[in-house]
């Protein structure tokens, strides 16, 4: 079933998940787009803030951005997002770390100007095996209505 603004409930939470990452996939990335010591070398990562090697805070927000397409974007009617409001990058995410994603609705609301959409503020937690949270990101999704006409 494809969901649409009018499935996304105020306070509704779902969790996915898990997916493991890899030393390799932290330096690959890490290689391309931030290489910065600490994310590409185990000996320069024990003596940096993160105490050992870590993905990037780009890597964390892209393996977020997979998990949700996974998890329903790819099968929903979204049309893109207006931002991003806030990210947070709370614990290092290490090789081998399973990853869990846990997403609440905070609100809804259709749009004034544009009647075939609705835009819905969504609040995501990534966490460890642990279960600890690694990251957080609270964004506004745009999502097409069902029935445009409707009242909200």
């Amino acid at each position: 079933m494809k969901l649409y603004f009018e499935d996304f409930i105020p306070g509704h939470t779902a969790e996915y998940g898990p997916r493991v990452v890899s030393r390799e996939e932290i330096i690959a990335f890490a290689s391309q787009y931030d290489p910065q010591p600490m994310h590409l070398d185990e000996a320069a990562a024990q003596k940096s803030l993160l105490g050992g090697l870590a993905a990037s805070g780009w890597h964390n927000c892209g393996i977020m951005m997979r998990m949700i397409c996974d998890a329903f974007i790819l099968n929903s009617a979204s049309m893109g997002a207006g931002g991003v409001e806030e990210v947070k990058w709370l614990r290092p995410i290490r090789p081998g770390d399973r990853l869990t994603l846990r997403y609440t609705v905070l609100d809804a609301r259709a749009s004034k100007s544009r009647p075939e959409m609705g835009i819905v503020r969504i609040s995501y937690e990534m966490m460890n095996a642990h279960g600890e949270c690694v990251m957080t990101m609270v964004t506004p999704a745009l999502f097409r209505r069902r029935n445009p006409g409707a009242s909200s």
